[in-house]
């Protein structure tokens, strides 16, 4: 290649590059509010409590939190007593920019001794969830 086409093809190579950058970005997903993330965070959190994989829930706990509480301590106060046949984060609010609430559906199976089998009872809870380093967080009283 003769010197005065090196400066062309770097040229070239730049402009492709970018475009080719240009295009990612256009494909991207666009950047989720608050309340989806922590929304999308905490039914990722339940969907691991079903299985009872409490390693990987314990990974969405806060920092301060998890510095606080072993994993093996969070794992032992759900233990197998837990019969969950569903859960999901159904609505979440946010009062401020690094602090939401989300409403948490969960079912379980409950066994009625006169009734000779197990019914399914819904009930509700709140989670608190905060943004701390860039990532949504699980805040519990463990």
């Amino acid at each position: 290649m003769t010197l005065a086409k090196k400066p062309f093809a770097a040229c070239a190579a730049t402009l492709l590059a970018t475009a080719w950058l240009a295009g990612c970005a256009a494909l991207a997903p666009t950047p989720k509010t608050p309340e989806e993330a922590v929304q999308a965070r905490a039914n990722a959190r339940w969907a691991a409590m079903l299985k009872a994989d409490f390693a990987t829930a314990y990974g969405y706990l806060a920092p301060g939190v998890r510095a606080v509480v072993t994993q093996q301590a969070f794992a032992g106060r759900y233990g197998h007593a837990s019969h969950w046949t569903s859960a999901e984060a159904t609505a979440v609010q946010c009062s401020t920019a690094s602090k939401c609430v989300a409403t948490i559906k969960i079912a379980a199976e409950i066994f009625m001794p006169r009734r000779k089998k197990s019914d399914t009872v819904p009930t509700y809870f709140y989670e608190t969830w905060v943004l701390q380093d860039g990532q949504w967080w699980l805040y519990a009283n463990l």
